[in-house]
């Protein structure tokens, strides 16, 4: 298939492209580089553009007979979003109904839309289920919700089908060491500890240590970046066979506690770098664990990389080569 891919120069984005490249499809980036990065996605056509530019969006697709998109553009950090909801609201929502206008104009009904474990909040019940309560606690959650129920409205309407995928904590980098995740705009934990074993940060901050889990700091389920690009292959192929709307959760079904994924890091890298404890976060729940059995079931998604130390080294490994990212 000929796919569109939003935000591909991004970190999943730059990974899963490879991923339909070696499934051979046929890839096309629409990219607005504010976070992505071109070294990421060498050999790869990238249509540099904003989704706020419907012109742009416009002339993609005229340009190209696309299959399918998969969607990945939009702002990312949750903390940032209490703060500043309306970018959030733009870029998340209103960019991505431009998205979906376009599609819809140039008759294409496939799309695999990057949905986030957000949608859920602090899920009482884990491992969360796709069937359990959405009920966000962070602008973010918010807008990957809505989004969702925007797609569910539009396969009502217009028959235009999705697949979005809800992922926990995406980390790790390319087993090959050549791409992973770029430091700049970035809040992930493994990507700041790593950092910080580096020297490129003074020290790791945990935010709330009073948390009811065993040590006091949130539990998060994480996901190899690799496997998640897996899953959109899978997705795509799921659409091309059963032109059927659905969601799936993707997580390891592990929990690790903040403190844990510190101490990991201080032992696979050797270093003992400082950590420094401080409050809670508005809209960090205690605890994510992900069921990715559906995912499993269904998709037929098997996770290669699912331990906290293969995520760790694979990440070590770009960043102790790549202390800069991808700035030369």
């Amino acid at each position: 298939m000929k796919i569109l891919v939003t935000g591909g120069a991004g970190y999943i984005g730059s990974h899963t492209v490879r991923k339909l490249k070696q499934a051979g499809h046929e890839i096309v980036i629409f990219d607005n580089l504010s976070s992505g990065h071109k070294d990421a996605i060498k050999g790869f056509s990238l249509a540099v553009g904003d989704l706020t530019d419907k012109s742009a969006l416009e002339k993609v697709f005229a340009e190209n007979n696309f299959d399918a998109v998969v969607h990945f553009a939009g702002s990312i950090e949750a903390g940032e979003s209490m703060t500043d909801p309306k970018r959030f609201f733009d870029n998340n929502l209103v960019n991505s109904l431009n998205l979906l206008e376009a599609m819809l104009a140039h008759d294409v009904k496939k799309i695999v839309f990057s949905s986030s474990a957000a949608v859920y909040g602090e899920s009482e019940k884990m491992p969360v289920e796709e069937i359990d309560p959405k009920d966000p606690t962070n602008v973010y959650g918010l807008t990957k919700l809505m989004f969702e129920q925007v797609l569910d409205a539009y396969d009502a309407a217009y028959g235009l089908k999705s697949v979005a995928l809800r992922y926990f904590n995406a980390a790790g980098a390319d087993p090959s060491g050549e791409i992973g995740a770029d430091h700049k705009h970035k809040t992930h934990l493994i990507t700041l500890i790593l950092l910080a074993a580096l020297g490129k940060r003074d020290a790791i901050k945990i935010f709330g240590t009073d948390y009811p889990t065993p040590d006091g700091t949130g539990i998060r389920d994480y996901v190899h970046v690799s496997d998640l690009a897996d899953a959109h292959v899978l997705a795509l192929d799921y659409l091309k066979k059963n032109n059927r709307s659905d969601k799936f959760n993707l997580g390891n079904e592990k929990g690790n506690s903040v403190r844990e994924v510190i101490e990991r890091a201080k032992k696979i890298t050797g270093i003992d770098f400082k950590v420094i404890e401080e409050g809670r976060r508005e809209g960090d729940p205690a605890k994510l664990v992900a069921s990715s059995q559906k995912a499993k079931d269904i998709l037929g998604w098997r996770p290669q990389f699912d331990t906290i130390d293969q995520i760790l080294e694979t990440a070590w490994t770009w960043h102790k080569n790549h202390p800069d990212g991808f700035e030369k």
